[in-house]
């Protein structure tokens, strides 16, 4: 760091104090009213397929996707029409379809129910039991569902994707703070035990503590945040950068010894920049290659997470030490004893233990590639709802009514005839139960203009057919998605232009996209973080030795899920293979960087111990904060998407140590000789 800056940090702290402080509370305020998206589907791109069929249906036919679903029971036609007419009327109801809109209310009223068409009765009437399709509109879905329920009471049933948005509305509502109020006590403990004063760790998290409130404020420049942004970006933020602040308060104890506070303080940031720097900037590559997602979750939380991660730097690098040259005497009156000792002898035992540990990493890490290559993904929210009332429901539905998976095709209002061969093939494809058209339904031979505008308009706009298809598939999965393949095959025998929508279609295009998208940004994580190594370390041999270390840790961390013959959300996946790589890659980068140093005046045994010894605490302590958060995120979450990431981040930090303490030893001794000759540049360290 310049000296000037470092001079006019130290010349200015009260106003720095102030100024952070002051944004602090507004950002307080500005991130109460930053909008929270629970709808996944907001962040397929424009072009997807399904986005694209969901516009023009919307344009052509009004209105949304039915997204719920709602059953009551024991009533007779007459009834089931006047509930239809209540829920309509249900604020934040867009559309309610019932039998009497495929049918015709009048031949519904007149005509014994016996004498319907079987294949479309059972869609909607069982057993006295009826079942509606309704819309509920985007962003009303938690008081909507909460309306519908008071309506039907406690022994009707209310599902679907709708009501699966608002249980995640429910349950994330809190949780951030849930987690947080967990979190900070136990991160104070770490610090309060691995430091010798009481108020340092204080210190600590008011810094990091300023720069996440200023993260979530300036969300609201955004416009809106996923609900997976704002369920895991704070504590992520906290967790991976909270190691800036403790490595420059090492510095400044260091050099308290021998300078003054001030002094102390200019030499400690000059000593700190370079070593947050480089691990800020692995960790903001990780990050940033979620924003080179099609599917627009993955820029939504990388921008997130990268403007995170700056303003920890910043808050470290220009607040803490401002802060701290005004507190520091409160720091020298709450001295104490550190509770937790030196870790002398690690390094022997750790040089011990790795060439072992080395062969086992060796042996496991083809099959766990492989593994982790096949996990399953889930795209949907459906597993949100769990043991709640929401999932109660969908099995009650699904065993009167069996699963639906409403499809909807549009298609060139062109001729009956086309339209009727096209819908007698879409009737022969697997688990499709119903085909509901206007050739289906009231019949070609009948002119559109003689029948009632009601019945003709769920069918036809000016311009499209609209074709209903009733699936009894799950909500995703190799069933639907391959129904969702033959449907989009049909049409494309029948017509040129064709539009699919529905959740499994959504779905099906989410999986697609991901499926491209995993590839790419792994791929720019790792060519973006071993830039970073290239550059900090100026060897083409390194960056390999520590991305084989951190890359192993995920293999094995991914392989658990697919040894274990469970499916994970595909954000965990998303989050996972980058957040574990940006920010444990810094454990494996002091580790390097200190071996070097010692390496100038060592062998390689003696400096491999002797940094074990010196800089395992510096490696354990953020690995103990960042496992800890991700295993409070699964233990205080209700959203299983949440948990299950915090499942990942919490056993995949703890891996990452492993390989960094128990692996990389046993590499860069081993490529000693080989990594001296390739260097091109030997400084001083990241000091």
């Amino acid at each position: 760091m310049n000296n000037r800056i470092a001079e006019g940090i130290i010349r200015y702290k009260k106003r720095i104090v102030f100024t952070f402080s002051a944004l602090a509370v507004c950002s307080m305020v500005l991130a109460l009213l930053v909008t929270v998206n629970y709808n996944m589907v907001d962040y397929l791109p424009q072009d997807a397929q399904s986005t694209t069929a969901i516009r023009i249906m919307e344009e052509e036919f009004g209105g949304q996707i039915p997204n719920a679903r709602v059953m009551i029971s024991d009533l007779n036609i007459q009834e089931a029409l006047a509930y239809k007419e209540k829920i309509a009327a249900t604020v934040g109801v867009g559309a309610v379809s019932w039998l009497d809109d495929i049918v015709g209310r009048d031949t519904l009223t007149t005509i014994p129910v016996e004498f319907l068409d079987e294949s479309i009765l059972e869609n909607y009437y069982q057993d006295n039991s009826a079942l509606y399709t309704i819309t509920i509109e985007s962003g009303m879905e938690k008081s909507t569902v909460d309306a519908i329920r008071d309506l039907v009471g406690e022994g009707n049933a209310v599902a679907g994707e709708a009501v699966n948005m608002a249980e995640s509305q429910k349950m994330s509502s809190s949780e951030v703070t849930n987690a947080i109020a967990i979190l900070v006590p136990i991160i104070l403990l770490i610090l309060i035990l691995s430091t010798s004063s009481w108020i340092e760790p204080v210190l600590f998290l008011v810094a990091i503590g300023v720069a996440v409130l200023l993260n979530m404020g300036t969300n609201i420049f955004l416009g809106e945040v996923s609900f997976v942004t704002q369920s895991i970006s704070p504590v992520l933020q906290l967790a991976v950068s909270l190691d800036y602040a403790i490595f420059l308060m090492h510095g400044f104890n260091q050099y308290r010894t021998l300078h003054e506070p001030q002094q102390a303080m200019k030499l400690a940031l000059k000593k700190a920049f370079s070593a947050v720097s480089a691990s800020a900037a692995t960790t903001v590559i990780g990050f940033m290659a979620l924003m080179f997602m099609r599917f627009e979750i993955g820029p939504d939380l990388g921008i997130n997470l990268v403007k995170g991660v700056l303003l920890s730097f910043i808050s470290v690098m220009v607040f803490l030490p401002a802060l701290t040259l005004m507190t520091y005497p409160l720091i020298d009156k709450t001295k104490h004893r550190r509770v937790i000792p030196e870790f002398r002898g690690a390094g022997k035992w750790a040089i011990k233990i790795s060439k072992p540990i080395l062969i086992l990493a060796v042996i496991i890490v083809i099959p766990c590639f492989l593994a982790q290559s096949s996990v399953e993904f889930m795209y949907g929210t459906g597993g949100i709802t769990g043991a709640s009332r929401a999932g109660q429901d969908a099995v009650s539905i699904e065993q009167r009514f069996g699963k639906e998976n409403t499809l909807v095709l549009l298609v060139p209002k062109e001729n009956a005839g086309k339209e009727s061969e096209l819908s007698k093939a879409l009737s022969d494809i697997p688990y499709v139960t119903g085909v509901a058209s206007y050739v289906t339904t009231v019949g070609g031979e009948i002119p559109p203009e003689y029948v009632p505008e009601k019945v003709v308009g769920q069918f036809y706009s000016e311009n499209y057919a609209r074709i209903i298809l009733y699936t009894h598939m799950p909500e995703e999965g190799t069933q639907t998605f391959g129904t969702v393949q033959n449907v989009l095959d049909i049409a494309k025998q029948h017509y040129d232009r064709y539009y699919l929508a529905g959740q499994g279609v959504t779905l099906y295009d989410m999986s697609n996209m991901v499926s491209s998208d995993t590839q790419r940004i792994n791929l720019v994580a790792i060519l973006g973080i071993f830039l970073v190594l290239l550059l900090t370390f100026r060897s083409p041999v390194i960056p390999l030795l520590l991305l084989f270390t951190i890359e192993t840790a995920i293999w094995i961390n991914l392989s658990f899920v697919y040894f274990g013959g469970q499916s994970i959300n595909f954000i965990g996946y998303l989050v996972i293979s980058t957040v574990q790589l940006g920010a444990t890659v810094d454990y494996a980068i002091l580790t390097t960087d200190r071996f070097l140093v010692n390496r100038k005046i060592l062998s390689k045994s003696e400096a491999m111990k002797a940094t074990i010894d010196s800089h395992l605490e510096a490696i354990l302590i953020p690995a103990v904060i960042l496992s800890s958060a991700g295993f409070i995120l699964a233990f205080t979450s209700s959203n299983p998407i949440i948990a299950e990431l915090g499942i990942l981040l919490g056993r995949g930090t703890v891996l990452s140590f492993i390989m960094v303490v128990g692996v990389l030893p046993a590499l860069l001794m081993m490529f000693d000789k080989v990594v001296q000759k390739t260097r091109f540049y030997q400084g001083e360290g990241l000091e």
